[in-house]
């Protein structure tokens, strides 16, 4: 029972319909591990014990009486953007610090409903606006690889939990990487689905039009598990997309003969680092032995996909985070003398420096004498990459690339050049820009850190993306490698 973390979620809903052991011990088993490992990461906000218990014990009995699911049981992590019924969920930010969820978010609604038992909230860049991790109020998460490392943003919380196995997988959300990124950080699998395909429903917002709920695991089956019951029409989300959701977990082991793999050229350029570089080629070479071809393709207004995402992302975060005003609920200053003194005091103190350095830019991206200069300037440029991906699929079945330019940049490298920062996202940015699916898989590691492939497909092309990932991860053991002292 002392290696339970070892294992994959498919081997933990293995293990549980086999009566190896229950959920019960397993939550224990997790909750004991994020007591002693957490506190070294800082990836966890709210442990959520009783209500793990109290879920288990629920589905061990389902287990008992043969009316279980292949999640039935099975433990996980949230992502503290996700609303969580009767739980903190503080988005990493003083804003949220003292809000009390008092509905579940559509993905935590159908987890839960599938049996799975939530163990803790992650930490999390604030509001999901980083690329490192840095900007949470409750400090930056640590890379269980190299604790003086980032493990990426904004879901690092997640990423980190999952990696220094404190649980055997989380939910996350990507609006310009921050799924893949941290999972490349910190050898995950990290599934961001097509823009519409999980429900952002009770998902607190950033950006609307790029916002996208994902999967952190450790195998693409894992996140087959996931998905499966994660996507779905949802008619409380507007921009929820009513399209049937495929049977992932059947759909793995298709061969990949014929198989035309996009090498991107704008991926391989002056920024990217030779040693990643050379394991995504190695990467490919697997791929090639398994039947697969490579063709070269462009996209050639991928360049300006980092300056076009931020303008579009303030913008839509300068009208989203209005709402947070100290009126209705979360943080409100103390002894306002009127009304504009209680709006400005409580939206200074509630917000952090990279929060309000985005409302600022949304805000005058979106000002009259600007609106056509900047932010429709943007969704043009915008139509033209999701355009340039279209032409790209009527070549190859999935694009391939690398998720970061290095691995793991040290905490406090970037955090006062938010130039730089924003750069770590250039390979991950246009999948989001084009609303399309992508995955980042572990290939190999350059100085004991994890390195990642990304693969992206057409829209709702999930199953072929966790089909092509499992693929690789057959060939390969990186998805089995476990950080120095999680062990």
């Amino acid at each position: 029972m002392s290696e339970l973390h070892h294992l994959t979620l498919s081997e933990i809903s293995a293990g549980l319909s086999k009566r190896s052991f229950s959920s019960v011990e397993l939550t224990r088993h997790f909750l004991a591990r994020i007591e002693q490992g957490a506190a070294a990461l800082n990836a966890i906000i709210t442990t959520c014990e009783e209500q793990a218990l109290a879920a288990a014990r629920q589905a061990d009995e389902a287990l008992a009486k043969g009316r279980a699911g292949p999640l039935t049981g099975a433990p996980i992590v949230h992502k503290d953007i996700f609303c969580t019924d009767g739980v903190l969920t503080t988005c990493a930010s003083r804003m949220l610090s003292n809000f009390i969820a008092p509905y579940d978010a559509t993905v935590v609604e159908r987890l839960a409903r599938a049996g799975v038992v939530t163990l803790a909230k992650a930490n999390m860049d604030e509001f999901a606006m980083g690329s490192s991790n840095e900007t949470s109020w409750y400090g930056p998460v640590k890379n269980p690889w190299d604790p003086r490392r980032t493990p990426g943003g904004s879901s690092g919380g997640s990423a980190a939990a999952v990696a220094a196995r404190l649980a055997p997988a989380a939910t996350g959300t990507d609006t310009g990487g921050s799924i893949r990124q941290p999972a490349a950080l910190t050898g995950l699998t990290g599934l961001k689905p097509t823009y519409g395909r999980v429900s952002r429903y009770g998902m607190i917002a950033f950006a609307s039009s790029l916002d996208q709920a994902g999967t952190l695991t450790h195998t693409a089956h894992d996140a087959a598990l996931l998905l499966g019951v994660m996507a779905g029409f949802d008619p409380r989300d507007s921009t929820s997309v009513d399209e049937p959701v495929p049977d992932y977990v059947a759909a793995l082991d298709q061969p990949l003969t014929g198989l035309k793999i996009g090498l991107l050229k704008e991926f391989f350029d002056e920024g990217l680092q030779s040693e990643n570089a050379a394991l995504v080629r190695e990467a490919l070479r697997v791929y090639e032995k398994l039947g697969a071809s490579l063709v070269e393709v462009s996209l050639p207004n991928m360049p300006l996909s980092v300056p076009t995402y931020y303008v579009v992302a303030p913008a839509e975060c300068s009208s989203n985070l209005s709402r947070f005003d100290g009126v209705r609920f979360g943080h409100r200053c103390k002894d306002p003398v009127d009304l504009m003194d209680m709006y400005k005091r409580s939206r200074g103190e509630g917000f952090g420096a990279e929060v309000k350095r985005r409302i600022m830019t949304g805000a005058y991206v979106l000002s009259a004498g600007y609106y056509d200069a900047y932010y429709l300037q943007a969704q043009k440029v915008r139509r033209l990459i999701t355009d340039d991906f279209a032409r790209a699929f009527t070549q190859v079945d999935v694009i391939m690339g690398p998720t970061t330019p290095t691995p793991a940049f040290e905490l406090g490298a970037k955090v006062h050049d938010p130039v730089t920062m924003y750069l770590n996202d250039i390979y991950t940015i246009a999948a989001n820009l084009a609303g399309l699916p992508a995955i980042s898989v572990p290939c190999g590691f350059v100085d004991a850190l994890p390195v990642g492939l990304q693969i992206i497909g057409a829209h709702f092309a999930e199953a072929k993306l966790l089909n092509v990932a499992h693929a690789y991860q057959k060939e390969t053991q990186w998805t089995r490698r476990i950080p120095p002292g999680f062990e």
